[in-house]
């Protein structure tokens, strides 16, 4: 276990090349159906977005959801942003050919170009910002977005409440053990979790969403300490 965990854990572990080379065999053990949230997200996406949809990406580093949404529908393109070089190195290198459709931006929401987008995603990344700077990226997002056009957000939330915290994040690093997971290494990220992340309630994370003026949101995924929500401009 890391001898200091803060805030900063997160930001260097997405900096270090060779945890960053690694990085594919932890969504997958970590996140129940991480596979299928992508495939998911592209069907929320395409009920309302054109066929050639111009796609808002956040939290893209590593280029997992933007190959698997480039691959199931070769007309649209693609914004991709990321606070770490490293991680848009990582998506740069497994998009080959793929990448002609997207452009990668390294930053943060105020990064991204100003659209408007025809849709927007952001999967995994909500829980690593706190509730205003989650409130104001959204905020930022909906602002970049076509009225109407969907967004979809997937990241940890779970109750908070009393003893439910521990139980659930005691459940997150039991899931990732069985998937596969080294022990230490399970452990290590429950203990990061908890110090670093400043997580909301499912009912929390809906109103945030609502506050920053989508509409329509309901949830669409569900399972341990995950959910997926879809929600409109």
């Amino acid at each position: 276990m890391p001898a200091e965990i803060g805030p900063q854990y997160f930001l260097d572990t997405f900096s270090d090349p060779e945890a960053v080379s690694r990085y594919a065999e932890g969504p997958r053990r970590f996140v129940p159906g991480f596979e299928a949230i992508h495939r998911m997200t592209g069907i929320l996406l395409a009920e309302r977005a054109p066929r050639d949809a111009k796609v808002l990406v956040l939290g893209a580093g590593g280029g997992l959801e933007l190959k698997a949404l480039a691959l199931a529908h070769p007309d649209w393109t693609f914004v991709g942003v990321d606070p770490s070089a490293e991680m848009l190195k990582l998506a740069e290198k497994g998009l080959g050919a793929l990448g002609a459709r997207v452009q990668l931006v390294e930053g943060y929401i105020d990064n991204a170009p100003e659209g408007p987008f025809d849709a927007a995603t952001c999967l995994l990344t909500l829980h690593f910002l706190d509730a205003a700077e989650r409130q104001r990226t959204l905020l930022e997002t909906r602002r970049r977005l076509r009225p109407g056009a969907p967004f979809v957000a997937a990241h940890s939330s779970f109750p908070q409440e009393g003893e439910d915290r521990a139980l659930w994040l005691q459940r997150y690093a039991a899931y990732a053990i069985a998937s596969g997971a080294e022990v230490e290494h399970a452990h290590s990220a429950r203990a990061a979790v908890d110090a670093s992340l400043s997580l909301l309630n499912p009912e929390q994370d809906e109103a945030v969403m609502r506050d920053a003026g989508f509409s329509d949101v309901s949830m669409f995924f569900a399972a341990f300490t995950w959910r997926g929500w879809v929600a409109y401009a």
